[in-house]
């Protein structure tokens, strides 16, 4: 990037830089190669005529219809680019957590409405369909002749699969599947693409046959005619309308008036029926579908901490570039990025970014290798699994969420500006913390796992991985506090090893007071929803920093002293943030805690001469930022005016509202 014309705050931070930004943007691409890679794809999009986001009027003035229509063109121009660069490099890594395929973000503002087909429609046709189905589906699935989606949640139920009102009741005298909505609770409500844009979709409903009820599985769904794109007799379907984000992606309600598929439409890999109603269920797959829920959590622990660095990008630039106030007087007003208060807002987010980056690529590889396990029959770490993508996805989500807010807060009223594209990033990310499992709800699934382990200590079982540390603190309420890394992270065991006994005991006690189990639980769920906060922020505290030290250590000496910088400001950030719990659970005192807040501190100022050039080496181009605050230049005013003239209000100096409606109530009043 050329740096004429760029702002000269931005070209003395820039100077300031300790070290290579293009080695830390090469970490963060998982090597030079990636690096090369993404920015290849960039390069071919952003050039592709047709999906310019600079668009003469923005789309946050077009309607609501406008709007759909605008980014079902584009992410049609962008699905042939993207599969032709796909079939040239023979590559699949669309399923594998990467930044490759981000540039999406810089053509369509908001979210695709294909986010699902190849989010979810494609890796369920890919991990639940017998080789036959595999062999008809999946190739018509890539090539994007089926436009799909995945339709699971109901009007009336979400998380709770069990509730699912839709039903698939088997006929063996036409062998086919009555896929029906008995009410209108029953209607498949929120799936992106569902409302005008998929023809086929994967629906989940209560399998029936011989008149009994299998529970839920997932059914290959016809629901628009492939030429005419009308909705198929029988399927009623439309979009749930204009939300806090998520604007183009085409969310939609979907029911069924006894519609009929043929039995082959349901998904076999794991279960069947046969010919004659006879349920049939792979024992070797049986809990193989449990693993693939955990799929889309997984990603979106690596997909938030890529809206992280856009909102960092924006607003770290734009605090270099703002200037404020004069508390010196006759001085300068200095830059807003000088003031320690806004280092506390703008640091913790961009320390975050890098620690859900490391965590989700952990993360992905436990996934990765659970899942081959499970082909070999292996099932042994899939409860682990599931209870880590279930904390780590409800947990990061809800602190990503927080962290973007704060950085529009630190714009100020600009950060407020549509044009910011802080707004946009926000409820992206906010929607987060609901779909793919709401943050109660994920908790407390991995609360039963705590529950169990805690359970497995007090008998003297060994534990598995990521919660062998509960064994420490088994007969030790309180830990030996540590001023340092390793110390914090005890800390952090320790508080979750407390809360996890604490609400085990509770439910024990309630259990005593004549309560069955379940009422039980649910008396003590507060504090089981903050044992598995606890126990995801030890894992986070944990896994961030042994894999920060790891790159550090592979790392120039001038990079890995950054890197470690901000992992130790992630854990000392938190240490003091959770100060009354490690009091509760550790030996601290009152002067370590000062001691921390020193260290805290200390590295605000070790960060700051950094500032810029770490968020430029998360390399997103202007493009993709699409934002007035963050571009390369600096230019945060000119582009804000720019902008606020392509407003159709500014097309005409008086708006005809003037002579129908202001001037005869002026008129009124000289009367």
């Amino acid at each position: 990037m050329a740096e004429k014309k760029v702002c000269e705050d931005l070209v003395k931070e820039r100077k300031r830089c300790t070290f290579d930004v293009q080695e830390l943007t090469n970490l963060i691409d998982g090597g030079a190669q990636g690096t090369q890679e993404r920015r290849d794809v960039e390069n071919i999009v952003l050039s592709t005529p047709g999906l310019s986001s600079n668009d003469d009027v923005p789309e946050e003035y077009l309607s609501h219809k406008e709007r759909y229509e605008n980014a079902i063109r584009k992410a049609c121009i962008l699905a042939e680019v993207v599969k032709k660069y796909a079939e040239r490099h023979n590559t699949m890594d669309a399923f594998r957590p990467t930044n490759k395929y981000r540039v999406m973000l810089g053509v369509i503002k908001d979210v695709s409405p294909f986010m699902l087909h190849m989010g979810m429609f494609v890796p369920t046709i890919l991990s639940q369909s017998d080789p036959e189905q595999l062999g008809e589906w999946l190739p018509k699935a890539m090539s994007m002749e089926y436009l799909g989606t995945y339709a699971q949640t109901e009007l009336g139920h979400g998380t709770f699969l069990r509730g699912l009102e839709t039903t698939a009741t088997y006929d063996a005298s036409t062998e086919e599947f009555i896929i029906h909505s008995p009410s209108l609770t029953a209607y498949k409500w929120w799936p992106g693409g569902l409302a005008h844009t998929a023809n086929h979709c994967i629906v989940v409903a209560q399998l029936y046959t011989k008149g009994q009820c299998y529970g839920v599985h997932p059914f290959f769904v016809q629901i628009r005619d492939t030429d005419t794109h009308m909705p198929l007799p029988g399927v009623k379907v439309g979009e749930i309308g204009p939300k806090m984000g998520f604007q183009t992606a085409n969310n939609g309600f979907l029911g069924f008036d006894h519609y009929r598929i043929p039995r082959r439409n349901m998904l076999m890999k794991n279960a069947q029926v046969l010919k004659d109603g006879t349920y049939v269920k792979n024992a070797k797959n049986e809990k193989a579908s449990y693993g693939t829920m955990v799929f889309v959590r997984v990603l979106i622990v690596t997909d938030v901490s890529y809206e992280l660095s856009r909102a960092a990008t924006i607003a770290v630039r734009y605090a270099a570039v703002r200037h404020q106030s004069q508390p010196k007087p006759g001085q300068p007003e200095p830059q807003i990025l000088d003031y320690v208060t806004q280092q506390h807002k703008l640091f913790i987010g961009v320390a975050t970014s890098h620690v859900f980056r490391v965590t989700g690529y952990w993360l992905w590889d436990a996934y990765s290798q659970t899942i081959k396990d499970v082909g070999k029959g292996n099932m042994d770490q899939l409860p682990e699994l599931h209870a880590l993508a279930c904390c780590l996805k409800a947990v990061c989500s809800r602190d990503a969420t927080a962290r973007v807010e704060e950085f529009r807060l630190a714009c100020g009223g600009h950060g407020f500006m549509a044009s910011s594209n802080l707004p946009i990033i926000n409820g992206i990310v906010s929607a987060t913390i609901t779909y793919e499992g709401e943050y109660t709800v994920l908790m407390l699934q991995t609360a039963r796992f705590l529950v169990k382990a805690w359970k497995q200590a007090t008998l003297g079982n060994s534990m598995t991985p990521t919660v062998s540390y509960l064994v420490k603190f088994f007969n030790n309420d309180r830990v030996q506090w540590e001023n340092t890394p390793s110390g914090i992270i005890s800390g952090f065991q320790a508080i979750a090893a407390g809360k996890t006994k604490a609400a085990y005991d509770s439910i024990s006690n309630y259990e005593k007071t004549g309560l069955d189990f379940e009422d039980a639980w649910n008396s003590a769920s507060v504090q089981l929803v903050n044992a598995s906060e606890a126990h995801c922020r030890a894992i986070l505290c944990e896994v961030s920093w042994k894999e920060m030290v790891r790159h550090a250590t592979n790392a120039s000496p001038s990079l890995g002293k950054v890197l470690l910088q901000l992992a130790e400001l992630y854990l000392v950030y938190w240490a003091l943030e959770k100060r009354g719990d490690l009091l509760m659970y550790s030996t601290i005192t009152r002067e370590d805690i000062a001691r921390l807040q020193a260290r805290y501190e200390e590295l605000l100022a070790l960060i700051r001469p950094n500032a810029i050039g770490i968020v430029d080496a998360f390399d997103v181009r202007d493009e993709i930022l699409n934002s007035t605050l963050g571009a390369y230049d600096g230019r945060v005013y000119e582009r804000l005016m720019e902008e606020a003239l392509k407003s159709p209000l500014n097309a005409e100096p008086v708006n005809q509202s003037f002579h129908k409606y202001l001037k005869p109530l002026m008129m009124k009043a000289k009367l």
